[in-house]
């Protein structure tokens, strides 16, 4: 289990509890640990950055601070949509970085024992790099894939978004 997940507390049978918000995304539903998450905001406009990687949609001003904006549809090789009522940005600490994911829906926050995560079988990953799925997690009507925000991107692409 990633070390990037809460333990809350134990339940009767020993297992760590782990508190997720899971989100919509090409309706397929993924989930990540709630300290990562500062906020959840509907979608302003977004000011576009000039040569940035084709996954960042721009920058937007909260409460003084820039944050870049990237869309996860576009970082996963996703088809694009137009954004509706339900399209939300999730402001997250990625390192140290405040970083907004645009997503097509919030659900909810939810409880899990650590031992509903199971590793993810390589064809679960599809278009993500297999490195950013931290597990799948198997309840009775879904699945939901467990991300990993911290290697989501590259060193590199760190730096390039700490920059904008």
């Amino acid at each position: 289990m990633s070390n990037a997940l809460v333990q809350v507390k134990s339940d009767e049978s020993g297992g760590d509890l782990i508190q997720l918000v899971s989100f919509n995304l090409d309706q397929e539903e993924y989930g990540v640990d709630v300290l990562k998450v500062r906020e959840i905001i509907r979608m302003p406009i977004v000011t576009r950055v000039p040569n940035t990687p084709h996954y960042v949609e721009g920058v937007i001003n909260l409460r003084g601070k820039v944050i870049p904006i990237i869309s996860m549809r576009k970082r996963f090789g996703l088809m694009e949509i137009d954004y509706d009522k339900q399209t939300r940005i999730m402001v997250m600490d990625v390192r140290g970085e405040l970083m907004g994911f645009i997503v097509d829906a919030v659900s909810e926050v939810i409880r899990i024992s650590g031992s509903e995560i199971q590793p993810s079988p390589a064809a679960v990953a599809g278009g993500l790099d297999q490195e950013c799925i931290a597990g799948v997690i198997n309840q009775t009507e879904r699945l939901l894939v467990l991300l990993d925000l911290e290697k989501m991107f590259s060193s590199d692409e760190r730096m390039l978004l700490g920059a904008i």
